[in-house]
């Protein structure tokens, strides 16, 4: 994670302890390890796992403890994890803590409040992180260790490389050899996190590079070093590669200091080197995992998110080339180690974080939220800053992407149910394969065939079965193509806004109160009819890239898809966006290709709903339109008489075209009677 805001900064006490002291508690009677299968991860007998879990950070800081200790118990809030169905934890560590514990250097912590946690009283931190190991077990609990940076940090900012310092590529690699080493008979560590988030721009030095050189700042080479010494020792642990920053576009190499030559993404989240430069671990190539992160527009303001966009155009533009090809591809499974996020603040963060939700539960994708943790500046936590109560809406959108089945959330271990013995939220892995009844989720079944039950050349109305094993249905989702178009609670749903003689294929997914969402019915495609006498389409361009200065300026033009000739007196188009305040807005026509004595514009008060409290109305004063025939580009715009701001982000007829595209966010009327288009 690239800021982590520390509330508080303790002083560590080194004290030296012998460094085999308090062993590692031995194995499982039932071996929990895992390996992979083309893109799923698998237990030793074949069956499908998930990973579903949450970060925990504070041992990679200069605490070198979990932050939280100095007011919350130590096995409570562990408890609490696996009762509310997180079955991994993702440990962030340093190098440089792993070399203090091999040289037997663990101190004590003075970040352990002693009063709430006495049973951490003396305890080094390598004790305290056994004694954490301990309570995984007893819960059914796996954990992951990421060397989060080469030193013990509380700046926020992550280390762009594995070496820094006094901290050598050869030390790096000798860390995760000695904590390898010290656990390799505990199956409660599955999984090793070679390092976080490798970075870097064009022009910046140090930075992690990816491709098929031993160059010191290849990550590649790093992670294929790395993992190749760590199964040396214990071949049974998963290996995961996050991706680095940057990639050189076609054409380019890594000689070049020039931004515009890289595709870039968030800080390990570009993973497509490894399509030309794969990961090779040799002879355990079936223990690879790749890990990208992937964070919303609170975190930093992406370009992908100053346009509109949704789960379909982020799968395309950002996720599939940069890692979800490999998921797709067949070629290893993905875990997404870090994502997460404030909501409430940003609806654009609200549904970045809901759309990665979906992609995650929808393709199985294993994960680790960012995080449990409060005082993660950028981000906030699973818990709130009392550090034991939880952020019920963040857990809400969660819960759908952790592992459950029959109702009860899987444990990765084999007989220990997720939150311990008796417990009334978990199962363990041997009784999910053993005959426990359910699904896979909490969602409901997927829903009955989809019919077409009535088609216009603007609408299409579907109609279906009620979702099978319909426990707790709350609604259905309706999808066109991959985008999401609308909700129902019930099983009929009529699509507007739609091109005559066009196909449009719809699937529908149930939905619990809960947020969990089946998978997807059967695909029903459905050709719209031939478009009736007097038909219209509004075409649109966003004249204004900026969505937060002081004018709209849409770009609109008025197309006749009709049989018969319009009369342009009778047609009018309305643009709907919010005021984003009370003082008023003027309209403008700064130029029409029928020039803009023939317009009337003029701004209207609607009632406020979502994305509008106003609309602009476009009419024509003169005029005819044959079939076929465009009225030409229209220039328009909107300003308020202060000169005031507006926030377009949410506005329902915005949109980020920058050529123009049929818009059905942009009503138009015949007459009086709406002929294309949805008002909001």
């Amino acid at each position: 994670m690239r800021k982590l805001l520390v509330a508080v900064l303790l002083v560590f006490a080194a004290v030296v302890v012998p460094s085999g002291s308090a062993p590692p508690p031995a194995a499982a009677a039932t071996a929990d390890w895992l390996h992979t299968e083309g893109n799923r991860i698998v237990d030793a007998d074949g069956n499908e796992v998930w990973l579903t879990g949450a970060n925990w950070f504070g041992f990679n800081a200069g605490e070198r403890v979990f932050h939280g200790l100095w007011s919350a118990n130590i096995e409570q809030v562990t408890r609490s994890m696996a009762e509310r169905g997180i079955n991994l934890v993702r440990v962030p560590i340093s190098t440089q803590l792993l070399l203090e514990w091999k040289a037997g250097q663990a101190g004590q912590a003075s970040a352990v409040n002693t009063y709430v946690n006495p049973e951490l009283t003396g305890k080094t931190t390598l004790e305290v992180f056994d004694h954490f190991l301990a309570l995984c077990e007893k819960y059914g609990l796996k954990v992951m260790l990421d060397v989060h940076s080469a030193e013990a940090d509380n700046s926020g900012h992550v280390q762009p490389v594995w070496w820094k310092g006094s901290i050598t590529p050869e030390l790096f690699y000798q860390g995760w050899e000695w904590v390898t080493a010290r656990y390799k008979t505990d199956d409660t560590i599955i999984a090793m996190d070679v390092k976080n988030e490798p970075h870097g721009t064009a022009s910046t030095t140090p930075r992690a590079k990816w491709d098929s050189s031993t160059d010191q700042d290849n990550f590649k080479h790093a992670c294929e070093t790395a993992g190749k010494r760590i199964l040396a020792i214990n071949p049974n642990v998963l290996i995961l590669c996050e991706g680095n920053e940057i990639y050189p576009k076609d054409g380019k190499n890594w000689s070049s200091v020039t931004g515009t030559d890289y595709h870039g993404t968030w800080w390990g989240g570009n993973l497509r080197g490894a399509k030309d430069h794969p990961v090779n671990l040799g002879a355990n190539q079936d223990q690879l995992v790749y890990s990208p992160h992937d964070y919303g527009p609170l975190v930093f303001e992406q370009p992908w998110f100053k346009k509109e966009f949704d789960k379909t155009t982020l799968t395309d533009d950002v996720w599939r080339p940069n890692w979800f090809y490999l998921h797709e591809n067949g070629t290893a499974p993905l875990l997404v180690g870090e994502w997460g996020g404030r909501l409430g603040q940003d609806a654009r963060q609200d549904r970045w974080m809901t759309a990665l939700r979906d992609l995650i539960t929808e393709n199985r994708l294993h994960q680790t939220f960012w995080c449990l943790n409060p005082n993660s500046g950028d981000t906030g936590g699973l818990l709130l800053d009392d550090w034991k109560t939880w952020d019920e809406t963040k857990y809400a959108l969660l819960k759908p992407a952790l592992w459950q089945h029959g109702g009860k959330f899987v444990s990765l271990d084999h007989e220990v149910p997720l939150g311990g013995a008796g417990s009334t939220t978990g199962i363990s892995l041997g009784e999910r394969y053993g005959g426990g009844g359910g699904t896979d989720t909490e969602a409901p079944g997927v829903p009955g065939a989809v019919v077409s039950t009535a088609t216009g050349s603007a609408s299409v109305t579907l109609g279906w079965g009620a979702a099978t094993d319909n426990v707790g249905v709350r609604e259905y989702d309706i999808y066109r193509g991959g985008t999401k178009v609308g909700s129902s609670p019930g099983t009929s749903f009529t699509d507007n806004g739609l091109a005559p003689n066009t196909d449009y294929t719809y699937t529908v997914r149930a939905r619990d109160a809960a947020g969990n969402v089946s998978a997807p019915s059967a695909p029903l495609t459905v050709r719209t009819s031939a478009a009736p006498p007097g038909s219209l389409q509004v075409l649109y361009r966003n004249n204004d890239a900026s969505p937060a200065d002081n004018a709209i300026r849409p770009g609109l033009q008025v197309v006749n898809t009709g049989q018969s000739t319009v009369d342009l007196q009778g047609v009018t188009v309305r643009y709907y966006f919010t005021r984003d305040g009370s003082g008023a807005v003027s309209s403008y026509c700064d130029w029409a290709a029928t020039g803009c004595a023939n317009l009337s514009t003029a701004v209207h008060a609607a009632t406020a709903v979502p994305g509008a409290d106003a609309y602009l109305e476009v009419g024509f004063t003169t005029g005819t339109l044959a079939p076929g025939q465009s009225t030409g580009e229209i220039q328009l715009r909107l300003g308020k008489n202060d000169w005031s701001n507006f926030d377009e982000t949410d506005d329902h007829s915005h949109g980020a075209a920058a050529a123009y595209t049929a818009a059905p966010q942009i009503p138009a009327y015949l007459g009086g009677t709406r002929t294309w288009g949805v008002e909001p």
